[in-house]
């Protein structure tokens, strides 16, 4: 679809299409993509054999060339719609004829809007989409436009408030499947509930296309770092465990298995670094007699390399919930390197859930089956850490030994109740190794009913607030 000439120069690079590939490289390094010199070149060659008028060529392209993981696709999609747009300006009418509907005092027909988009969405056609695409130029320049302090503005928001897309998934439906009986749509049968989710993601890539068409038009107006620092979403690695959402979280999900593997790899590499042992000076000094007194050859002690016992006691209260069900995944992945793996979870009581977690077992039916079947409340509800503790040290003690790690996860937020400090030192006595992963910002420690510092007193407390954060933790954590 075309655009109208806007701003001169608006996508101009000083070093020609060359410099502009670098500072497209350079945007996605900010955002924590990690992208080398080779695989600039290489998109470089790329952008050399394909036509560059074909934009969802160039983009597949690019993405090839650069991307290591497909967890960082959203991101580079959306860098790529702001150094890539499909035009400058407004976008012009490229032989799609369609409009936003207006009553006859000139204001806009938001019922007749709503009844064009539910038709052309349930259309779905490369016609209809092409005037999908030419209306939402039409909805942000007219609905999301503002002035902001920087000059006129744009929000997919205001575009979308008065058209409010998610009322119509029932005109899409009918426009996909016809009408039924009584207008109802038998919930049992395939084919509607086929159309349903159709109607469903076509909502959404609406909701979408409008959202690219606004970053696209605010980039004009602010510049295209500017909008990249909040418009683009974050990795999925970088993403707040604490205000993830929920596809967010699906994404957290699918990143455990890559995290567990590079994890488990860098382990292995330290192992086998370590496998000729430290240099045994008595040894060393007693062969050097043969030498004169000059230790020529060096005598290494034997390593012994165990796994040690890993025992993890996890809050599981909706505050930090999905922290704790990523960190859980994350763990089962590693299981192999651990001798013996045991869970505890809490919430004002503990109880052992080792018994959910089998090698073999469904990570999301096992977190359902724990918060059914545990004994993790007893009174309220609330989170009662010093209680958990206690519970833990009078009922399970025994599964600690001095080969055990202590893995606590938690935001320490103890609603104001008796922390049980001597219970968390008792427990550090025993275990060899103890480690706390606060989900929260270490700024926020120790204010409100947070008892961190407390704790933090008695274990070694750890910021772990996005995946990033957990796998550095947790590689350190490692046996060698």
């Amino acid at each position: 679809m075309a655009a109208t000439p806007h701003t001169p120069g608006a996508l101009a690079s000083p070093h020609g299409l060359p410099g502009h590939l670098v500072e497209f490289v350079e945007a996605l390094r900010k955002r924590g993509i990690a992208v080398g010199p080779s695989e600039t070149v290489d998109a470089g060659r790329v952008m050399a054999v394909l036509d560059l008028l074909d934009r969802e060529s160039l983009r597949e392209g690019l993405a090839c060339s650069l991307l290591r993981r497909p967890t960082h696709r959203a991101t580079f999609d959306a860098l790529f719609d702001l150094w890539f747009p499909a035009g400058v300006g407004l976008r012009a009418d490229g032989g799609a004829e369609v409009s936003i509907p207006r009553t006859p005092e000139g204001e806009v027909d938001f019922d007749a809007l709503r009844e064009l988009i539910a038709g052309l969405l349930a259309d779905g056609s490369p016609e209809s989409l092409a005037m999908t695409e030419l209306l939402t130029g039409q909805l942000v320049e007219e609905l999301g436009k503002y002035e902001s302090s920087k000059g006129p503005s744009f929000s997919a928001y205001q575009a979308l408030r008065d058209v409010a897309p998610e009322t119509l998934l029932a005109r899409i439906l009918d426009g996909l499947i016809g009408n039924s009986v009584d207008g109802e749509h038998p919930d049992g049968d395939y084919a509607t509930e086929v159309a349903r989710r159709t109607a469903a993601q076509r909502i959404a890539d609406f909701r979408k296309m409008v959202e690219v068409e606004t970053r696209r038009r605010s980039a004009e107006q602010l510049g295209k770092d500017r909008v990249a620092t909040y418009g683009v979403p974050r990795l999925a690695e970088e993403v707040d465990f604490l205000r993830a959402s929920d596809s967010e979280l699906v994404a957290l999900r699918r990143s455990v298995s890559p995290l567990a593997r590079k994890l488990a790899s860098r382990l292995a590499a330290r192992r086998k670094r370590s496998r000729a042992g430290s240099i045994d000076l008595r040894k060393t000094l007693r062969k050097s007699m043969s030498t004169g007194g000059v230790p020529i050859d060096l005598v290494q002690r034997k390593p012994r390399p165990a796994r040690p016992e890993l025992v993890v006691l996890c809050d599981v209260s909706g505050s930090v919930a999905g922290f704790s069900n990523f960190t859980l995944l994350l763990v089962h992945a590693l299981r192999e390197q651990f001798s013996r793996v045991r869970v505890f979870a809490f919430i004002d009581t503990t109880d052992e859930v080792t018994r959910f977690f089998d090698a073999g077992a469904d990570l999301g039916a096992a977190m359902s089956r724990m918060i059914r079947e545990a004994e993790l409340i007893t009174y309220d509800g609330h989170s009662d850490y010093g209680n958990a503790l206690g519970v833990f040290a009078e009922r399970f003690a025994h599964s600690l030994t001095s080969k055990s790690s202590l893995l606590i996860l938690g935001d320490a937020r103890n609603n104001y109740r008796d922390p049980n400090i001597a219970a968390l030192t008792h427990l550090a006595a025993v275990a060899k190794h103890t480690h706390w992963l606060n989900p929260e910002p270490r700024g926020q420690w120790g204010s409100g009913d947070s008892a961190a510092f407390v704790y933090a007193d008695a274990v070694t407390m750890h910021e772990c607030r996005s995946a990033q954060q957990l796998a550095a933790v947790v590689e350190g954590l490692l046996p060698v």
